[in-house]
């Protein structure tokens, strides 16, 4: 059995704005998210894994100093396009916000991503770490990564069945899950939630 700790970074100035902060604005930890991660004391697992951004690098750091980051690029955050480091505001009035809002979030992002497209690249990454726990026999690890990234893996491996919007999870926050690695080698790819951080 395989144990992960899905952990959203620490907040930044973006998401204390509640713009869209994606994968081309690498934006640090705001000053409050550093003392906040502090506070926190999750188990130290045999490794770490992260998505490329400092935000997660930086959260991996304070919450498992010392352990080694095992970089996964699939596991950013969407490509937001021209809503990226915007919030609603700011976008209020914008032809493609509005068209976007109306689709329920259905539309690709103008000049970024869909949602099929960012799942299916953070669901390839999610595989590679299952992959790596597995060819090095690691029992239990964490994945610091974006709260899309975590809805994603949970909207498409979760036993228990929710939409992408009901995973949400708040800065520092995740989910703790098992996955049984003989079901997972036979391509019986699902994950136990065994508690919410």
């Amino acid at each position: 059995m395989l144990k992960l700790l899905l952990i959203r970074h620490g907040e930044t100035e973006g998401n204390k704005l509640k713009r869209y902060i994606g994968k081309r604005t690498d934006e640090p930890l705001c000053k409050e998210a550093k003392q906040m991660l502090q506070e926190l004391n999750y188990k130290e697992p045999e490794a770490v894994y992260a998505s490329p951004m400092v935000r997660c690098t930086q959260t991996a750091g304070i919450l498992f100093p010392g352990k080694p980051l095992n970089i996964i690029e699939e596991l950013c955050e969407c490509d937001f396009g021209e809503f990226e480091n915007k919030n609603y505001l700011e976008l209020s009035g914008n032809k493609n916000y509005q068209a976007w809002i109306d689709s329920d979030g259905a539309l690709p992002f103008p000049g970024g991503e869909s949602r099929q497209e960012f799942q299916k690249r953070n669901l390839t990454g999610f595989q590679k770490v299952v992959r790596s726990c597995i060819h090095r026999n690691i029992g239990s690890a964490a994945v610091v990564v974006h709260g899309g990234t975590i809805m994603n893996i949970m909207e498409g491996y979760a036993d228990e069945k929710r939409t992408f919007y009901d995973w949400h999870v708040g800065n520092g926050k995740g989910y703790e899950v098992e996955i049984d690695t003989n079901l997972w080698k036979r391509d019986r790819r699902s994950i136990h939630m065994v508690r919410e951080l």
